[in-house]
């Protein structure tokens, strides 16, 4: 045991002497290691104080640039601010100059007025003291007047006014025979002028109309079925519409005739009815010839009130408007009366508008003006349709003017307005218009043809057009056999042409036209 004591305690010793070797050890590097430390971080000082004196330089050159930045601004602004505060002391400067003469001036204008003012006064006072005395001596005159000419006052007034009314009179008398001279020279040129004016301001549509109407059918199959068994289907058409039904060989068609254009189209509409339903026999004939009958009385009627309401009339009685849808179906020398009756009554509100008339009276009258046209049951045939249309309007509530001017359109009675010419000027304005009527289309296009071959008697004519209904000729010449200088003696020598051989109206514009064309083909 004992021996055992002592080998521990030699271990422990042992391992006491090795620890104490050890912390010297440990020591002795410790030491060296502080000794290093000390010497790196005294280098590390020193180029840390070298760097920061450098980084301090620059900061201080930062600062220096950005104060002298700094103040060179501040001395900009403060300029700046100089210069505004010396132009506006500039500006006050130059206002209190400007307010000071300005008052001078005004000081001497009140001056100036204030004498002014008296000097007016004096003026006054002066004119009412030489009135007060002209006053005097004209009351003075009178009295010695009235003494000389044993006459009062009032009386010789009367005499200087009844002597100033004989003068007036006199001088009136010749300013409105003079007027009345110049109004004849001059209304005939006026007249043309307004007539000119209502024509180039007016169009309208032209209808032409006559008595036959055509019928299309599909098959010539349909025409037997019209016929019907003993032609009683046609017999049966023709007495229940009063139209003659003309079937012939002409394929696809069948000819209505008639005079009264309602009961034409009565009769179209109600084959087309007949057809398309496909049964005809009488009792089926006379149903649908009484349902179109009615169907076209209600149509007529609103064709009345449309062209009523299309020319702003108002207050027309519904039969006068059933006779202004009656004229939808009658023609006059081919002209569609109802177109014509509305041309007629623009025609007659333009030109009343150009007199100063009434517009809407005279559409009126114009409107109405062949009324008498339409005839019906009742009326006579042997009275004019002037008279005829003025018994109507007088019937049913017209203006007497209006009444006037519908009867003495043809000059059947004595006109008692001025409204009563301009419908007489309008009617034979619309129905004198190239293409309105057939006699005078004939006539119109037979001018036209004589007009191009007048151009074509001439050498070197290649074509030639009449154009502005005959108002201009244009003639195409050929370039090689025509030169400019030909191209103007041919115009001169057609315009002479026509003016020696042909009977217009108005004036024929002769244009030549020459033109080169140069033509070549690339291949």
């Amino acid at each position: 045991m004992d021996k055992t004591i002592l080998i521990i305690a030699g271990v422990a010793i042992g391992a006491i002497i090795g620890f104490v070797i050890a912390k010297i050890l440990e020591r002795n590097n410790a030491s060296k290691l502080i000794k290093s430390a000390k010497k790196s971080a005294g280098a590390i000082l020193k180029e840390a104080k070298v760097e920061g004196e450098g980084i301090k330089k620059d900061k201080i050159l930062q600062a220096k640039e950005k104060f002298l930045e700094l103040k060179a601004e501040h001395e900009k602004v403060i300029l700046s601010r100089d210069k505004k505060m010396a132009d506006a002391e500039k500006r006050v400067r130059d206002k209190e100059s400007q307010i000071s003469s300005e008052l001078s001036k005004n000081k001497k204008l009140n001056t100036e007025f204030e004498s002014k003012v008296k000097d007016y006064n004096h003026r006054l006072d002066v004119l009412d003291k030489k009135q007060d005395e002209l006053d005097r001596l004209h009351k003075s005159q009178v009295e010695q007047l009235e003494v000389i000419s044993s006459l009062s006052a009032d009386e010789a007034k009367s005499q200087l006014v009844e002597s100033l009314k004989g003068e007036a009179k006199n001088d009136a008398m010749a300013y409105v025979q003079g007027k009345m001279e110049e109004a004849k020279l001059t209304a005939q040129q006026d007249a043309k002028k307004i007539i000119i004016n209502t024509i180039q301001r007016i169009g309208t549509e032209e209808a032409v109309d006559n008595c036959v109407s055509v019928f299309n059918i599909e098959s010539d199959d349909v025409k037997g079925r019209i016929i019907g068994r003993e032609g009683r289907n046609i017999r049966a058409i023709e007495a229940a519409t009063g139209v003659e039904i003309i079937v012939d060989d002409t394929p696809e068609a069948i000819i209505l005739s008639c005079f009264d254009s309602v009961r034409r189209e009565v009769a179209r509409l109600s084959l087309h009815k007949l057809v398309t339903d496909g049964r005809i026999h009488p009792a089926r004939i006379e149903e649908v010839v009484r349902k179109t009958q009615k169907q076209i009385e209600q149509e007529i009627i609103e064709v009345g009130k449309r062209t009523v309401i299309d020319l702003g009339i108002h207050g027309l009685h519904p039969e006068l408007i059933k006779m202004v849808g009656r004229m939808k179906y009658r023609s006059s020398y081919g002209q569609n009366l109802l177109q014509h009756s509305r041309e007629v009554a623009k025609l007659c509100g333009v030109m009343a508008a150009e007199l100063g008339l009434n517009p809407k009276l005279a559409k009126r009258a114009g409107l109405l003006h062949d009324i008498g046209k339409v005839p019906d049951a009742e009326a006579d045939m042997e009275t004019p349709h002037a008279i005829l249309g003025m018994q109507w309007a007088e019937k049913y509530g017209e203006k007497d003017e209006v009444c006037n001017a519908i009867g003495a359109h043809h000059d059947e009675i004595e006109m008692k307005s001025l409204l009563s010419p301009i419908i007489q000027v309008c009617d034979a304005i619309s129905g004198a218009r190239p293409g309105a009527r057939r006699q005078v289309l004939d006539s119109y296009i037979q001018r036209l043809k004589d007009l191009e071959e007048i151009a074509f008697g001439f050498n070197g004519v290649k074509k030639a057009y009449a154009i502005q209904a005959g108002r201009e000729l244009r003639v195409i010449v050929e370039s090689e056999k025509v030169s400019d200088q030909n191209a103007s003696d041919l115009s001169f020598n057609i315009s002479q042409k026509i003016q020696t051989d042909m009977t217009y109206p108005g004036q024929v514009k002769v244009t030549v036209i020459r033109e080169t064309r140069a033509v070549n083909i690339a291949k």
